[in-house]
């Protein structure tokens, strides 16, 4: 095991452009982890408009590297790159160029840096421009990046990627088991994010309403919001609903709540910084989670650090963060009407509500908090440094 500091840098296309910002939050949140466990961390991100070439978040190094012109440079920050690349030309070429030049970032930053160990995150785009090197790999799988390795090409790519990695390790179990059948059998272990324990606190439980519901994510079809509106239309008791989050189909969304004559109910927030997130949490009844393939469903563990409990599809990740009839509720994906069902159980039964809430709490600070986190990265660094 080699003494502090162990230097590790981490690759990535998503990182919070600040303290507060919730893009990659997680990110940032296990760099943190890390750190207190004795490693000295440095993030390679992309760069974008109006964030500097070096930089200090909340105490972890960042260091941003150029790849496009500057008005081109938007695929990272947003969670919008997916949308960026599939939908115009100008997007499939800035990815190229994040894709060369982010390569010899690495490489500069390499031979600048020194690290002992690269742990790079997500293996599309990050793993694919930082692998190949002679410096051990740890790649996280995220949940996007698994689901793009359905094609025959980024298939291939995805195996090449983990091919020259020394570990794999995807943050929920459903996406371990996924990756595994894309690899034919290749060990990856299961390893969540850690969740910022200290900011998501239970406030007074006074502000609580059991009849508020809320919904925190992108406002797009696989995110299921669409699914929610129409349970909120079926349901037997008149809830509200706080969004929070914003996105392609915002406009969509909006017509389809007037269409539905429920928009009197509704709350839209729109982008909101992390810090604005607890309160909302604390007040709600619970967080509803109508996503399918979410690779882990982390606002699920932020809501339950609030003593929220979650009312979520069975899909995905969720059900490592979803303990049905424990810390939540969990139904069938794409079952709308059960979907009602359990919020209307929520509304009629505070006292059950309250119950999974203290215990979706007490569940996730065993599962997802820094320490625990923190120090299984740090034993995976030290065992690739030893097979290295």
């Amino acid at each position: 095991m080699i003494q502090p500091p162990l230097r590790v840098l981490f690759v990535t296309h998503a990182f919070p452009r600040h303290a507060g910002d919730a893009a990659g939050a997680f990110v940032l949140a296990l760099a943190q982890a890390v750190q207190s466990q004795g490693v000295e961390v440095l993030v390679l991100a992309p760069s974008a408009t109006g964030l500097a070439p070096t930089d200090v978040i909340a105490g972890v190094a960042v260091q941003r590297y150029r790849y496009a012109p500057r008005a081109w440079e938007t695929l990272a920050y947003a969670g919008t790159m997916a949308e960026q690349v599939s939908g115009s030309p100008r997007g499939k070429l800035a990815l190229a160029l994040m894709l060369v030049r982010g390569r010899r970032a690495v490489h500069a930053t390499l031979a600048a840096f020194k690290p002992h160990v690269m742990h790079a995150h997500w293996w599309f785009p990050s793993a694919l421009m930082a692998g190949g090197q002679r410096v051990p790999m740890l790649v996280t799988l995220h949940g996007s990046d698994v689901r793009l390795a359905g094609g025959a090409i980024a298939r291939a790519l995805f195996r090449r990627v983990a091919g020259q990695a020394t570990a794999l390790y995807a943050v929920s179990g459903w996406l371990a088991r996924l990756a595994r059948e894309a690899l034919d059998g290749r060990t990856v272990e299961t390893a969540p994010m850690p969740a910022a324990t200290a900011l998501f606190v239970p406030s007074d439980d006074t502000a609580r309403r059991d009849d508020r519901m809320l919904f925190v994510g992108r406002l797009n079809a696989q995110k299921g919001l669409d699914d929610l509106l129409q349970a909120m239309a079926r349901a037997r008791r008149a809830w509200t609903l706080d969004i929070v989050g914003d996105g392609p189909d915002r406009e969509l969304l909006s017509r389809r709540a007037r269409d539905l004559g429920i928009e009197d109910r509704i709350t839209w927030f729109g982008h909101l910084p992390q810090t604005e997130l607890p309160a909302l949490y604390s007040r709600s009844a619970a967080l509803v989670i109508p996503s399918t393939d979410e690779g882990l469903g982390l606002v699920g563990v932020e809501a339950a650090l609030c003593e929220t409990p979650s009312i979520a599809y069975a899909s995905g990740g969720l059900a490592d963060v979803v303990i049905d009839g424990r810390t939540g509720w969990l139904v069938p994906a794409g079952d709308v009407a059960a979907l009602a069902h359990a919020i209307d159980d929520a509304v009629d039964r505070p006292h059950k509500s309250r119950t999974y809430g203290a215990a979706a709490r007490e569940r996730a600070l065993a599962t997802f908090s820094p320490a625990a986190v923190g120090a299984r990265y740090r034993a995976a660094y030290d065992a690739a440094l030893r097979n290295a």
